[in-house]
């Protein structure tokens, strides 16, 4: 059981008594004092210690549930959870967000071949069916938990090997062999895990992912890449900022 860091509360502050605890709370699950997996007090131990009321205590802990901090189980009580990661709705690889934001991320990959090319993936890539292609299927980590489960497909041109994808992103890859993305066509969906989805990414049968296809093209409007993507939905939000006319 693990008991949240002191604080002072602040009774003449303007700050809501039940903001404060839960603004304590969340600086100790960001600083690490309660990593993912902590139990917290139940409430009535919270109360006492604070000198709060139960209701007080409830919406803090209820507030920090709301936005993915925390999750109340059945029979275990208040636990610490990993927070989600947020991606912006941009031409950029999952590899290169997760690390400008901290996420330490990590990559096993699972397959790489050469095949030739199914109608559906040569109409993406603006190729003929047959043509070879290099499929490479990923798995992607973030502080040690599985995120993401990947698949792309790239024009038979390009020779990555098992080791670039493993130590960086496939975009990095593709920059570094003169590639300039230019624009990319993306469609976001949600269904249901397959078995072996949702055993490679840790989840329950048929939990809810998130899934991305998307194909990238470069500046002189040539397909370089077309991937399908499935994120765990318990971990992962795509993020999108939306102006009006």
């Amino acid at each position: 059981m693990a008991a949240v860091p002191a604080f002072d509360v602040d009774r003449s502050s303007p700050t809501p008594l039940y903001f404060q605890l839960a603004q304590a709370i969340e600086g100790a699950i960001t600083g690490g004092d309660l990593p993912a997996g902590s139990r917290l007090e139940n409430e009535i131990l919270l109360a006492q210690r604070y000198g709060l009321s139960r209701p007080t205590v409830r919406r803090a802990v209820q507030e920090l549930v709301d936005k993915g901090l925390l999750v109340r189980k059945r029979g275990v009580g208040t636990q610490v959870i990993q927070p989600h990661v947020r991606r912006s709705v941009e031409l950029t690889s999952l590899y290169e967000d997760l690390a400008s934001g901290g996420e330490a991320p990590t990559t096993k990959v699972l397959s790489l071949q050469r095949v030739p090319a199914p109608a559906a993936v040569a109409d993406e890539l603006d190729l003929a069916e047959g043509d070879e292609i290099v499929v490479l299927r990923r798995l992607r980590y973030s502080r040690g938990e599985p995120l993401a489960l990947m698949t792309n497909h790239l024009p038979g041109r390009f020779s990555p090997t098992a080791e670039e994808l493993s130590e960086r992103g496939l975009y990095q890859y593709l920059r570094a062999q003169g590639v300039h993305l230019r624009v990319a066509h993306q469609r976001i969906g949600a269904r249901l895990a397959r078995a072996e989805e949702a055993r490679l990414l840790d989840e329950p049968p048929r939990a809810a992912l998130l899934t991305m296809q998307r194909t990238a093209f470069d500046d002189q409007g040539a397909a370089v890449e077309f991937g399908r993507h499935v994120y765990r939905a318990s971990r992962y939000d795509f993020e999108a900022t939306l102006v009006g006319r």
